[in-house]
């Protein structure tokens, strides 16, 4: 059997240094390849309508066209292309204007290369990586103003719905934990965790995961935190 081809990739960000770096930390993966760099949004979406890249990384703020602009231009024009956005903080007021307009992941540049590597491989598989910083501000931001879409949940409630492996497993999405992280939690294999996500996302009539964490937070459906955890975080604190 023929190895499947490696993930291509657009990179975008206005700094040079950064750029070229993690250019060369994605290169040094054998299932993922960068096919071109570029310095601002508007060379990002004429080279991604010149390539049809699999994957577009955007730094969120660059010259002549910010990442936002161009992922919209991106999405439109390229919908077959995934668009993943970088970021240096959680506080970004365009994370919620991104993903509504439906870009794969949403990243901070302080990650773990091999954390970048495993969300670069998520988004070419269809999933939606978020940083767990993110994904807790998008909770945190839809328990606090519901910003977030409603969805069309059947009458008799979720629990009638979802088997109680999809609630744990949507508890820890909302944790904004990987598919891969879900599965060593639970000691069950990553495509295990990806067909309980997509059976659940078709139940309650959601789109992504983004959507899953909001309707576990608006369903009170949240894991409570165990003393362990409760330990844990307070060893962090000190």
């Amino acid at each position: 059997m023929q190895p499947k081809p490696p993930l291509r990739v657009l990179l975008a960000d206005d700094q040079p240094l950064f750029r070229t770096a993690l250019a060369t930390l994605i290169d040094s993966q054998p299932d993922l390849s960068v096919v071109a760099l570029a310095e601002n949004g508007l060379q990002a979406v004429e080279l991604a309508r010149e390539l049809a890249p699999d994957i577009v990384v955007l730094d969120v703020e660059m010259p002549v066209m910010d990442g936002v602009e161009a992922a919209a231009l991106i999405r439109e024009q390229l919908p077959a292309t995934k668009v993943v956005m970088l970021t240096v903080s959680e506080e970004e007021a365009h994370v919620f204007r991104t993903i509504r307009m439906g870009v794969s992941g949403y990243l901070l540049k302080d990650l773990r290369p091999e954390h970048l590597y495993d969300m670069l491989r998520a988004a070419g598989r269809g999933d939606t990586p978020l940083s767990p910083a993110i994904a807790a501000r998008l909770v945190t931001e839809f328990r606090e103003h519901g910003s977030m879409r409603e969805a069309p949940v059947a009458s008799e409630g979720p629990e009638a719905l979802l088997t109680r492996r999809e609630v744990e497993i949507l508890q820890l999405v909302a944790e904004g934990l990987s598919n891969k992280e879900i599965g060593w939690q639970l000691s069950i294999t990553e495509g295990t965790v990806k067909n309980h996500v997509h059976n659940a996302l078709e139940k309650l009539g959601l789109e992504n995961r983004i959507q899953a964490a909001a309707f576990i937070v608006r369903q009170g459906m949240g894991r409570r935190p165990s003393p362990a955890d409760r330990e844990e975080a307070t060893t962090d604190r000190h």
